[in-house]
């Protein structure tokens, strides 16, 4: 059983791993409360957006009615005259109603599946992990990306209440980095490093390559880079901004994601060397396989200390594209220090930056190999749902134990 909060959102990895994962376990049940976007199929799989039995409408109404607050708050509460806790607030309502949708989700599951081989929250919350596990009545695995926001005093009362909770619970990391911050937030809670993305195998063709090229009017001796995603703070943006001022070489820039900053794309048009491509998003995944074709290479850059999984580095190296990545996660550093398929730059270093884009006109990295994606720990997709139900059978040998 696969439960994906995020199924709706069109693009990104987590969409790419649930399909992965659904279609390598024929009869799944994939449990997605906003719907599935209309280009992801999961053929042979069983999808519910729907809650099944009472006390998970109650579940689902609670967590509707408090993420309306949560936004709702959010407006009252925008300025910056307002204290700091005051603002923090309706942040700590959505990790409520974020708790009491999962909860939903669980108790469907538990209704349509109960003798599910594994269940894995594949996008879970931050926070009241115990009390997920209680209200959702089921043991669980969860997937924890990252800490968005810290549980301040009344989330953090519930969360003690709940956490014998936590027992039914193992958390998966995708990075070090992260685990190492929910260890110190959580100390009860179970938890080990799990690499999220899955190797899908469908690398870029030679017939995709030439076509992209075509389509975005890029000739062949020219040397193009592909900015993917949508520009969130923990982009370094300015950065790159900075860098693409300072390019000696001609440089086609496709720009795909959402959302982008006009602003500074029409800055960018203006620049000598800049030959700037945009893709609005969110786009299919045919689009977006278009843009990663086109490209010699993929810049992901980033503000240094960023340690959550980037979706984008992974995707890289699944379909066979070259990177150019900042150095904001030693851990991440390390595994591409050295490989020819990866060029490392300082992060927050324009000029850095500059010269590893004015490199391609010389020397054009290698794609990586078959192998790459075992390189940053990513698994095929079997090998991935194998792992999640011998994870949820430890589970369940603890919890009878």
């Amino acid at each position: 059983m696969l439960i994906e909060p995020y199924a709706h959102r069109g693009g990104g990895h987590h969409q790419r791993t649930l399909a992965a994962l659904a279609v390598s376990r024929p009869g799944s049940l994939v449990i997605a409360p906003g719907g599935l976007p209309a280009d992801l199929a999961l053929p042979g799989t069983r999808v519910v957006s729907d809650t099944v039995g009472v006390l998970a409408a109650v579940l689902a109404a609670g967590a509707r009615a408090a993420e309306r607050a949560s936004a709702a708050g959010r407006r009252a509460f925008a300025s910056r005259r307002w204290p700091l806790t005051v603002r923090r607030f309706p942040h700590q309502v959505t990790l409520l109603a974020r708790c009491l949708a999962e909860a939903a989700c669980l108790r469907t599951g538990r209704r349509l599946a109960p003798d599910a081989a594994s269940v894995v929250i594949l996008s879970a919350s931050e926070a009241l992990h115990g009390a997920a596990a209680l209200l959702g009545g089921t043991m669980h695995l969860r997937f924890v990306h990252e800490m968005v926001t810290t549980e301040d005093l009344p989330v953090r009362l519930l969360g003690r209440m709940t956490r014998h909770g936590e027992r039914r619970v193992i958390a998966l990391y995708p990075t070090t980095a992260v685990h190492e911050q929910f260890a110190l937030a959580f100390p009860h809670l179970p938890g080990q490093v799990r690499t999220f993305a899955v190797d899908d195998g469908l690398r870029l063709t030679d017939v995709e390559r030439a076509g992209a090229r075509t389509a975005f009017t890029i000739p062949e001796s020219a040397k193009a880079v592909c900015l993917v995603g949508g520009w969130w703070p923990y982009k370094d943006i300015a950065t790159v901004d900075a860098a693409l001022a300072r390019l000696t070489n001609p440089l086609h820039v496709l720009v795909c994601g959402i959302p982008l900053n006009d602003t500074v794309l029409e800055r960018w048009r203006q620049l000598t060397n800049v030959r700037l491509h945009t893709v609005p998003g969110p786009v299919a995944e045919s689009v977006l396989r278009l843009v990663y074709a086109a490209a010699d290479a993929t810049l992901v850059a980033r503000r240094p200390d960023v340690g959550k999984e980037s979706g984008l580095v992974m995707d890289a190296v699944r379909l066979g594209v070259p990177l150019i990545v900042s150095t904001h996660d030693p851990v991440l550093t390390t595994r591409l220090a050295d490989q020819p398929w990866a060029r490392l730059y300082k992060a927050g270093d324009a000029e850095a930056l500059a010269a590893a884009l004015d490199g391609l006109t010389h020397v054009v990295p290698e794609q990586p190999g078959l192998q790459a994606p075992r390189r940053l720990g990513m698994h095929p997709a079997d090998e991935q749902a194998a792992f999640l139900t011998d994870t949820y059978t430890r589970l369940q040998a603890q919890e009878q134990a």
